[in-house]
């Protein structure tokens, strides 16, 4: 992520670069540390566990500023690191993201720490300190507050905008430097559980056509960065086992049958920087012995950091996980594989599309309970402004407040991942340590282990032709009742849980009889038996209604190459609502020879590849410019009146991958803009509503 807005006069005198890298060999510096505590964390399927095998909740916030050219936290120049610290504690943040550079580790390595420019009269404990000195400092504080500390290196060289370079290496900073770099930070905290996680490298990124660019396969290429965090994760964890590892993803990765040659844009699937995870399940990281040690950590952003295709059209929670998240990392937690920390997550509230893209992720968090730093403390961070305000010591309540329900909270209050240390420290009003939540007992057993009472008086207090609006009666528990859960028959339709005692249930079929009943839940999670169960039929529906029609455009310049690939647009020209269930589009095409079995697949769509379904269907005997069609047709969406689904890209080829004639195909035009298709046409239900199939 961007460092942002930079406050002038503040920077500090580098380091030489070549002089810190060429000293890569340097023996790690001695320090005086704490005794080994039990605060050491590893993995068990997809969650993260202490020593005990008591599940944890990374849950905190980047503070960002050791990677820039200030080699220290931004905002002493105002704010007071104590201050800062205390309060994040106070708040819930249980952990703390920080970025930094290799070349500011391989410049502590090599004894090159400068003095900082930090305003003293705000900070006069960080008097004459160097940079590493502040660190320590700063983790030493973290300890007496009972926050736990990542590092993320976030950039090859000190560099504010270090971060908009693709891969781990730069200039004088080679792989092995990045590699040595740490190693060093391993070995100098190996014996302080405060420092409890590496993230190998931030958002490792890069499209087909750009070089350098990272990429994520089975080689053991320089720029794949599944090898390079398999390497650093293992001279990671051969200085200290105990730490957990995280790795990035990418940007793109190749669709399938395409290979990392190709430099066209479209063969791949793309999002954000560090979030394309979808290489892991072809290709994983291996740590060895120690793989119980990794964790997946992609990041996610709104539409004011760039807007996305996926922010087109009617795009919602439901629309971003099948689209955009599921394939890309929660298929590693919903699947059982790995944890996940989502590594960064967070934007300014703008009322709008980006703060709707933050709830929504927010309920994610919180359902899955998945760990998550968010971006971040820093108010200068140019495109989502921060935790704090300008002054660096005012909240933003309204951020904080969207924020809180992700951060880890057990009887109203916060968890420490410190056993003995409240996460506030000691005395804290807002904190607990992990003792207080698991006791001395077995492990695994809460000292809250009685569940909230059911629920009652379920009731339906409106309904229509797809939906069920639900109302019923609170629930008691000893400590407090967090959330409720609301089931259709067997399945859990609320995706994060209901604070109140109202929901509706939506996408539901006409004149269907269905099935409910309310579970409560409590801080320990703990759940209650179900409610009295409550049967509810959805109201009669309407027949389809809106006038269709299709628009058509040539993406593949050759008409004898080996792919078909048609541009769709879907237009409601009626002056009603059109059902997207109800309509399908036909496009014809001849095989043309070779295999007679054609396989399609949807390559981008602004309404989501998984809401598009694709058939290809033989006609029983040939016709004049075709013998077999491509019905395209939709699991599910509403054009409203005058509306378009936007661009729909698909893409077909045989199974043996010989070519196409497609200069005489019915369907096919020379076009390379929309324009209407008559020869594309479209029905509503069984009914023909746009252009004509081809001439029997």
């Amino acid at each position: 992520m961007v460092a942002g807005v930079i406050t002038a006069g503040l920077l500090a005198t580098a380091g030489p670069v070549a002089q810190a890298a060429a000293q890569q060999t340097a023996a790690p510096e001695a320090v005086a540390v704490a005794a080994p505590g039990d605060d050491w964390l590893h993995t068990e399927g997809n969650k993260i566990v202490d020593a005990n095998g008591d599940e944890v909740w990374l849950t905190g916030a980047n503070w960002f500023g050791f990677n820039a050219s200030e080699r220290v936290f931004h905002g002493l120049w105002s704010g007071n690191i104590t201050g800062i610290t205390k309060s994040m504690a106070d708040r819930g943040i249980n952990t703390v993201r920080v970025p930094i550079s290799t070349q500011l580790l391989l410049e502590w390595k090599n004894g090159q720490a400068t003095v900082p420019n930090v305003n003293t009269h705000a900070n006069p404990e960080l008097a004459g300190k160097t940079s590493l000195e502040i660190f320590d400092f700063w983790l030493a504080l973290c300890k007496q507050y009972g926050i736990k500390v990542m590092l993320d290196v976030h950039s090859a060289e000190a560099d504010n905008s270090g971060h908009v370079y693709p891969v781990w290496w730069k200039g004088a900073i080679t792989p092995e430097h990045f590699y040595s770099a740490w190693e060093w930070v391993t070995a100098r905290y190996r014996n302080d559980d405060t420092l409890v996680a590496m993230d190998v490298k931030n958002e490792p990124h890069g499209k087909a056509n750009e070089t350098p660019r990272a990429k994520w396969d089975g080689s053991t290429d320089q720029d794949n960065f599944k090898y390079a965090c398999e390497t650093a994760g293992k001279r990671i964890l051969a200085i200290n086992p105990n730490l957990l590892v995280l790795c990035e993803g990418i940007e793109v990765y190749p669709k399938a049958g395409v290979s990392w040659t190709s430099t066209t844009p479209t063969d791949y699937h793309s999002t954000w920087w560090g979030g394309n995870l979808r290489g892991v399940r072809e290709h994983p990281v291996d740590l060895g012995s120690n793989n119980d040690q990794l964790v997946y950590s992609p990041h996610d952003y709104g539409p004011l950091v760039y807007a996305q295709p996926w922010f087109t059209g009617d795009w919602n929670r439901t629309t971003l996980e099948r689209d955009v998240w599921d394939p890309n990392w929660l298929y590693l937690h919903k699947e059982n594989k790995s944890p996940l920390l989502i590594g960064e997550w967070g934007g300014f509230l703008d009322g709008g599309p980006n703060q709707k893209w933050m709830t929504a992720l927010r309920d994610l968090i919180v359902e899955h309970r998945i760990h998550q730093t968010f971006w971040c403390i820093n108010p200068n961070s140019g495109d989502t402004g921060g935790l704090l305000l300008g002054d660096w010591k005012s909240w933003d309540e309204q951020k904080y407040a969207l924020l809180k329900p992700a951060l880890w909270q057990h009887g109203g209050k916060f968890v420490s991942l410190d056993h003995e240390v409240p996460l506030g420290g000691a005395g804290s009003t807002t904190g607990i340590s992990l003792r207080e939540v698991y006791g001395d007992g077995d492990p695994g057993d809460p000292a809250d282990t009685q569940a909230p009472t059911a629920p009652t008086g379920l009731t339906s207090t409106a309904k229509t032709s797809s939906s069920v609006s639900l109302s019923w009666t609170a629930a008691t528990d000893n400590v407090r009742v967090t959330g409720y859960d609301v089931y259709r028959g067997t399945v859990k339709v609320n995706a994060a849980p209901v604070t109140g005692t109202t929901y509706t249930d939506t996408g539901l079929t006409p004149s269907t009889a269905y099935s409910y009943s309310v579970r409560a839940r409590d801080a320990a999670g703990n759940v209650s038996a179900p409610s009295a169960v409550l049967g509810v039929r959805t109201d009669a529906g309407s027949s389809p209604s809106g006038a269709v029609k299709v628009r058509y455009k040539n993406n593949d310049a050759s008409a004898t190459d080996n792919a078909i690939r048609p541009g769709l647009q879907v237009v409601n020209t009626g002056s009603s609502a059109l059902d997207l269930r109800t309509v399908s589009a036909r496009y014809y095409f001849t095989r043309d020879g070779g295999s007679p079995s054609v396989n399609a697949w949807c390559d981008y769509a602004a309404v989501g590849c998984a809401q598009v379904k694709l058939r290809v269907v033989p006609l029983p005997a040939p016709v004049a410019g075709a013998d077999a069609y491509l019905e395209v047709t939709f699991s599910g969406g509403s054009l409203a009146a005058g509306r378009d689904t936007g661009d729909i890209q698909l893409r077909m080829s045989k199974s043996d991958w010989s070519n196409f004639n497609e200069a005489n195909d019915y369907s096919r035009t020379a076009s390379t803009a929309y324009a209407d298709a008559p020869a594309i046409p479209a029905y509503t239900g069984t009914t023909l509503a746009w252009g004509a199939p081809p001439a029997a």
